[in-house]
């Protein structure tokens, strides 16, 4: 029989210390009664000899020590999961927010997931198309691939994450896909932009949405992203499904942690976050992949702001090192109205070689990326040598190089957010770009592709 406790001690922030407790385990789901009848949730953060500190998900304002019980649950927080929540919206702690029915649950799952046994992961090596074509013709995403996108204040990454929500797909026949969308710390504004945009053109029909407000507690923040990634494991690994996880703002809940950490009083590490900012991220892109012998895959495409542009900041830098890439959205293109701005020269895709070629893409892909990035880079300096030294100083290749960047930029790169190009349409608009270029520059591709690709067309 669940006992109740009216033994509260202290209260800090979205923390509370619970005396005289016993039997009860870490991660344990905690339920809070207030003076009013008022219920609130809470998750046990640590145990001490016979305290246990609490970590509220609706915070602590309004509690009463005197008159506010406490009940352990003796089970973890967990996500009723059923296949009826594709086309929903839910709040960041899986409460539907759309007027909808209840979901009648197949199962309830544990947010915190079930470590995948490394030897029973299987690479990835098919390919996604986002319709984007600086991701899918250079940048390639692999399913099951955990690929960032590092973006700035201010910068359009919303728009971005809304289209390769609504254009990302498997190429395949009959592969079941769907989008698990999970937004933390985020306006009312930027919610109400993705419900309409996914509302509008239908995406939300193979989508499941996770909102949290900058007005909701911090702390379920935290919860958010494992809600949406229990939700993805069941749709992946029990329904069958290729399913491709958005997270943004990483940089919200990486804040949120460091709230937390602090209202602990935990030794900070960098900048005042938690020494253990690395192994909690972790926690969450490692649940991407595929597993031996189950039809079903996550993706996952997290989405964070660099704090004043800076690469080296804890987070984007640790999440580099563990993540398969990273896309850079550029300040500089942006404030040229170039959209996307993705910038391509630091931006990698560490699986592309694996996703691409005869019979995923096209035999010519690999060769056509290389080229393509060779020419912009050096298209690039020949514009930077051009303003220090005047046009004449550069050769006609420079010159040519020169203009094939400008072009790239204005064809390739700036293709708006509501254009979806396939990849071979992708692949065809790098060959026309590539024309500009003298026959003789062309290094790095195989004779038989420019004969065949850029000869022959008709």
């Amino acid at each position: 029989m669940l006992k109740d406790y009216r033994s509260i001690t202290e209260v800090v922030g979205p923390l509370m210390v619970v005396e005289g407790v016993e039997g009860i385990k870490y991660e344990e789901l905690v339920e809070v009664r207030m003076q009013t009848g008022e219920k609130r949730r809470g998750r046990v953060l640590e145990i001490t000899g016979d305290k246990a500190m609490v970590q509220l998900f609706e915070g602590s304002s309004g509690i009463n020590l005197k008159d506010t019980s406490v009940r352990f649950l003796g089970k973890p927080l967990e996500l009723g999961v059923s296949a009826d929540m594709i086309g929903r919206v839910f709040d960041g702690l899986g409460s539907p927010i759309d007027d909808g029915p209840a979901i009648i649950p197949d199962k309830r799952l544990d947010i915190n997931g079930a470590p995948i046994n490394p030897s029973s992961r299987d690479y990835p090596e098919e390919f996604i198309q986002t319709g984007l074509s600086c991701i899918d013709g250079l940048n390639t995403l692999v399913r099951g691939q955990k690929l960032p996108i590092f973006s700035g204040s201010g910068l359009p990454h919303n728009n971005v994450a809304a289209q390769i929500a609504r254009q990302a797909r498997v190429l395949g026949e009959g592969d079941k896909f769907a989008v698990v969308f999970a937004a933390m710390g985020i306006t009312f504004e930027e919610a109400q932009f993705f419900i309409d945009d996914f509302t509008k053109t239908g995406a939300i029909d193979r989508a499941v949405l996770f909102m949290n407000l900058a007005n909701d507690p911090a702390i379920e923040r935290i919860a958010t992203p494992r809600m949406a990634l229990t939700c993805a494991e069941y749709l992946a690994f029990e329904q069958g499904m290729h399913v491709l996880v958005i997270l943004t703002d990483l940089t919200n809940y990486a804040e949120a942690l460091r709230e937390v950490s602090a209202a602990r009083k935990e030794v900070p590490g960098r900048r005042g976050y938690p020494g253990y900012l690395y192994t909690d991220l972790a926690s969450l892109y490692e649940r991407a992949g595929r597993i031996k012998g189950k039809n079903g895959s996550i993706t996952q495409i997290p989405i964070l702001t660099m704090p004043e542009d800076d690469i080296t900041h804890p987070i984007p830098d640790l999440t580099g090192y563990i993540t398969e890439g990273q896309i850079i959205l550029s300040r500089e293109l942006y404030k040229r109205g170039i959209e996307p701005p993705i910038n391509i020269v630091p931006s990698l895709s560490r699986l592309k070689d694996k996703g691409i070629g005869k019979g995923k893409t096209r035999e010519d892909h690999a060769d056509t990326m290389n080229q393509i990035y060779a020419a912009y880079t050096a298209g690039i300096q020949a514009r930077e040598l051009a303003v220090i030294l005047g046009d004449s100083a550069l050769s006609d290749a420079d010159k040519a190089f020169a203009k094939f960047a400008t072009e790239f930029d204005k064809e390739y790169v700036d293709q708006g957010y509501y254009t979806n190009r396939s990849i071979i349409d992708t692949l065809d608009l790098g060959w026309k770009l590539l024309e500009i270029i003298p026959r003789t520059e062309l290094k790095r591709i195989r004779d038989e592709y420019i004969e065949k690709y850029m000869d022959n067309k008709a």
